[in-house]
């Protein structure tokens, strides 16, 4: 009897309990993800980070949606997100959430002037981060020989992805602008480029954002975007050709863009 009260008493206080918030619907997919990707993901979704903090299994970090008012914390377990729940405006350090709406006011295309050097530039920045290109890296392990019918052991040839710190430069003008790549994000095979400048197509800034794109060949055409509130650039190409980073204007009196 005393057995059953205990239970009956113990399922009242589990049911009690409120239920774990959910992530926003427009990041729910993002738990489960490995962190690196994820980070760019919640860039691309309009979060920018805030803060971190280290426990003893798994890492916090904070970011914060200025269009939506929304401060996420997301929990880091083993290097992918264990989940990622809503907090209060203050763990993001915002005073409260006030919802606004930013009018985008996209640039007027204009031609690329002929000679850059020449043209007087509106923007100047420099972005340090980490780049990502492919590589042909030798592996050594076992494989299936058809012929032999078993395994083998031996090398083999594959492309795989190569991390290094980089840092780019851009210029941005009205309606055009340029950017200069270190000599790892430029492939073999390439055209266009200048003494490492690289023009820049389709150029659009708005209050928050600056995108482009630019082409290095005919299969490969990467794609920037950089938030103009938390200098935040990604760029992003065919095959695992990447870079991510924060920008600094060229003006060190100014704050960020």
């Amino acid at each position: 009897m005393r057995l059953a009260i205990a239970f009956v008493s113990l399922s009242a206080l589990v049911s009690a309990q409120p239920s774990q918030a959910q992530a926003p619907p427009d990041i729910a997919d993002l738990v489960g993800a490995r962190a690196a990707g994820g980070e760019t993901q919640l860039e691309a979704r309009g979060y920018d980070y805030v803060r971190g903090q280290t426990g003893d299994d798994r890492v916090w970090t904070y970011w914060w949606n200025p269009r939506t008012q929304v401060c996420i914390t997301v929990s880091t377990v083993n290097g992918h997100y264990e989940a990622i729940t809503p907090s209060p405006a203050p763990d993001c350090g915002q005073a409260q959430a006030r919802p606004t709406t930013l009018p985008d006011r996209p640039v007027r295309p204009m031609p690329v002037p002929s000679n850059p050097d020449a043209a007087a530039s509106n923007l100047g920045l420099i972005c340090f981060g980490e780049g990502q290109r492919p590589q042909l890296a030798t592996k050594y392990g076992y494989t299936w020989d058809d012929k032999k019918e078993r395994y083998t052991y031996g090398n083999r040839t594959e492309l795989a992805a190569e991390d290094f710190d980089a840092s780019v430069s851009i210029q941005l003008w009205d309606g055009g602008g340029r950017i200069r790549l270190p000599k790892k994000l430029i492939p073999p095979l390439h055209s266009r480029g200048q003494d490492g400048w690289w023009n820049l197509d389709a150029v659009v800034a708005t209050r928050d954002t600056i995108t482009a794109q630019y082409r290095l060949n005919g299969l490969n055409k990467p794609k920037l975007s950089i938030d103009r509130r938390s200098g935040r650039i990604s760029i992003r190409g065919a095959s695992d050709y990447a870079f991510s980073g924060t920008c600094d204007t060229v003006d060190s009196e100014q704050r960020r863009f």
